[in-house]
């Protein structure tokens, strides 16, 4: 494996607690509303190109004053459906992270992408613009699933993106959702197979959820969509990490799987509770000041987003110092999703306590004892049992 995703943090000559500095970009258009999408995301007629080309640039450029003098390790365009934004507005906000920071020399950019053909006939130019890792969101392998979901590309066009993907960039990682309503395992490990057969690096695999406000959460509201079953998704759960980790992709995450060097360096910041800035509509982002962690927010709206940053030259909604408390918790919640679980020198950098003084806790030796989670001389991390039950393990430590 060449280019920047080989040297990824956690691989040899990497230090796999050091979580680095990244920024995120929100292109928050889509062509059109997925029914399981609680994201912030909208569909628009047209959009001006040049506006909102020069909004992003004035967010970054404000939040660059923020955190002056880090060397930033990755950039991510999020949305919606950044493969809808023109290569050369992509080209500049990387081209402005240049003139902000100090680049890695093995960084990672990373933009999300449909597979509908017209937008994957332009990975070659976002690659020319500088990205170097797309995210491709195929969802499924089966024509009838991809309707369900309301994708607007059929399985024969996910896979020829993939192809073009593999042509254009370095890196490549596509997601998929299982777990769907009537979807039986035989289907799923069929389903599977055919995506491993593309030899992807990375895979995302997600299982439905039904998030609130969205289409299918009013579908079930109506009596006209039933999720599967906890018992039945579990089940889901414990045969895909299996067949995944004997494909060689072992998931590094509760829901991504990788090769060896392959795993995504900016979602790995997240998780490692890393900084990172964030801009667009929405965008949240976490900023280390004079030994403070400050949680920011930018306005979700995009008119109105765009209005205040012309304004003002950002949009933030949400600039919170936060407490010890809520650190620790944020900590618990993105690092206890990763197989290597937290390290106890973030805990220390984070919270400048040693974390045996943290850990004496009343909620945590049960956790422990029960065998949902492991603590011993590398840190604190979820066993497979507690990653099964993350949701209800994590509740219970925040009460």
């Amino acid at each position: 494996m060449t280019g920047p995703a080989a040297a990824v943090a956690g691989q040899p000559g990497g230090d796999a607690a050091e979580p680095g500095f990244g920024l995120y970009v929100h292109w928050p258009f889509c062509r059109s509303k997925c029914p399981y999408c609680d994201f912030n995301s909208h569909v628009r007629v047209s959009v001006d190109q040049d506006r909102w080309q020069a909004a992003l640039l004035a967010e970054l450029a404000h939040y660059a004053g923020l955190a002056p003098g880090r060397r930033l390790t990755s950039i991510f365009f999020g949305g919606g459906t950044p493969s809808l934004m023109p290569p050369a507005s992509v080209a500049a906000v990387i081209e402005a992270a240049k003139r902000h920071f100090e680049l890695a020399p093995d960084i990672e950019i990373t933009l999300e992408a449909n597979p509908t053909s017209s937008e994957a006939e332009r990975f070659g130019e976002l690659a020319g613009a500088g990205v170097n890792r797309l995210s491709i969101g195929v969802q499924a392998l089966d024509d009838t699933a991809l309707a369900f979901l309301g994708r607007q590309h059929s399985a024969a066009e996910a896979l020829a993106a993939v192809e073009l993907a593999r042509c254009a960039v370095p890196h490549f990682s596509f997601d998929l959702i299982y777990a769907r309503p009537g979807q039986g395992l035989p289907a799923w490990r069929q389903e599977l197979s055919r995506a491993l057969a593309e030899e992807p690096a990375h895979i995302a695999l997600y299982q439905l959820t039904i998030e609130e406000g969205t289409a299918f959460h009013g579908a079930q509201r109506r009596g006209e969509l039933q999720p599967m079953n906890d018992n039945v998704a579990a089940e889901f759960f414990v045969a895909t990490r299996a067949a995944l980790t004997a494909a060689g992709l072992p998931a590094y995450e509760i829901s991504n799987h990788a090769r060896p060097g392959a795993a995504c360096r900016h979602n790995l910041t997240y998780w490692r509770y890393g900084d990172y800035l964030g801009i667009g509509p929405g965008a949240h982002g976490r900023i280390s000041q004079d030994g403070e962690k400050i949680a920011t927010r930018q306005h979700r709206a995009p008119e109105a987003w765009l209005a205040a940053v012309e304004e003002s030259g950002h949009a933030t909604r949400g600039w919170q110092p936060l407490t010890r408390r809520q650190r620790l918790e944020e900590m618990l919640m993105m690092g206890l999703r990763l197989n290597e679980g937290i390290a106890w020198k973030a805990f220390i950098r984070e919270l400048d306590e040693e974390p045996e003084n943290l850990l004496a806790d009343r909620r945590l030796s049960p956790l422990i004892e029960e065998g949902y989670l492991e603590l011993d001389a590398k840190g604190l991390r979820a066993t497979e049992a507690g990653l099964l039950r993350l949701d209800a393990l994590l509740a219970h430590l925040f009460v």
